[in-house]
């Protein structure tokens, strides 16, 4: 290891406030000791993990895996109807598709949902998705986000809302809390052809966002303390690290591998990991390519709720120089 560079940055800036060099060995040791310990002692980095691969399973709620006062983070897979609608009444709702096939069915139209595709419920709209053999993330954060790029395409009125379709018992159910189970308020029954009649005395619709192609960060959204994109990495070997001041930031690789490299541990990612870099934590990707993930950046601590899969490995001088070996050498 040698010298390497650090990017300072801040949550919802797109350039540095300021880029330092280091050395890399330092960067990465414990600190030097003295008359008194005026530290703590930090736990190493954690990953969780969900598979991209569908398994057949009833339905279930979403599952949480990272949660605070203002931002909800939740993995779902379906292969069914979810079995009611839902109207948020205290937050805008992100869905990205994992894998799979997803109808999303709303006041304001119907999207076939493809993989890589991001889209945005508006507080207090109601919705109800169809599943097949699908994967999905979930992104709560309070209204209103907004969104910093054009739309791919939008939501249309369609019925009926997919093949077989057919008019049932279904309920509505009104949540606060960004959703979290237990948290309804009201839920009673509703005549499902009237509520998706509804997109014809709308003008508005629901749009459908995509990263750009070619390596660097997408930002797809934003709002008080909260940002959402995506990155693509080229070939990287992990000389420039990044510490954002004031944010948490999660990581879920959509595709490829990379290891990351922190000052809390090293570890590898591949698809459908999740890992959580606290604010002030510098850290950096090594690469061959071709490597894909979501980031997140939350202005308040993130806390993981999911279970641990694994935990990153000490940083140090011959991990690190394995791992730039390893991922440079394909």
């Amino acid at each position: 290891m040698g010298i390497v560079r650090e990017d300072v940055a801040v949550l919802g800036a797109d350039a540095p406030l300021r880029t330092v060099e280091r050395d890399e060995d330092l960067l990465l040791a414990a600190p030097h000791p003295g008359p008194m310990k005026l530290w703590r002692d930090h736990d190493p980095l954690t990953v969780v993990h969900y598979p991209q691969e569908y398994a057949a399973q009833p339905f279930a709620p979403p599952r949480g895996v990272y949660e605070s006062e203002s931002i909800r983070v939740e993995w779902q897979t379906m292969n069914n109807r979810q079995p009611f609608y839902h109207r948020n009444t205290d937050v805008d709702e992100i869905s990205y598709q994992i894998a799979g096939e997803r109808t999303l069915m709303t006041e304001y139209g119907v999207i076939e949902h493809r993989t890589g595709e991001f889209s945005r419920l508006p507080r207090g709209l109601g919705h109800d998705n169809y599943g097949r053999e699908e994967s999905h993330l979930l992104f709560y954060t309070p209204a209103t986000v907004a969104e910093e790029r054009a739309a791919e395409r939008t939501s249309e009125p369609v019925f009926p809302p997919f093949p077989g379709w057919e008019p049932g018992n279904v309920n509505e159910a009104v949540t606060q809390c960004m959703g979290a189970p237990g948290h309804d308020i009201t839920v009673f029954p509703i005549d499902e052809r009237l509520l998706l009649d509804q997109v014809h005395r709308e003008k508005e619709r629901l749009n459908v966002l995509r990263a750009a192609e070619g390596a660097g960060t997408t930002w797809l959204y934003r709002s008080d303390g909260f940002r959402l994109g995506v990155v693509r990495l080229a070939a990287s070997d992990g000389t420039v690290y990044r510490r954002t001041l004031d944010a948490d930031e999660v990581q879920y690789q959509i595709s490829g591998t990379r290891t990351l490299i922190s000052q809390r541990g090293i570890v590898d990612l591949g698809p459908g990991d999740f890992v959580r870099i606290p604010q002030g934590l510098a850290h950096t990707s090594v690469t061959s390519g071709d490597a894909e993930h979501i980031v997140l950046l939350s202005g308040r601590d993130l806390p993981q709720v999911a279970a641990t899969a694994r935990t990153a490995e000490p940083p140090t001088p011959a991990r690190v120089a394995a791992a730039r070996a390893e991922r440079t050498s394909r």
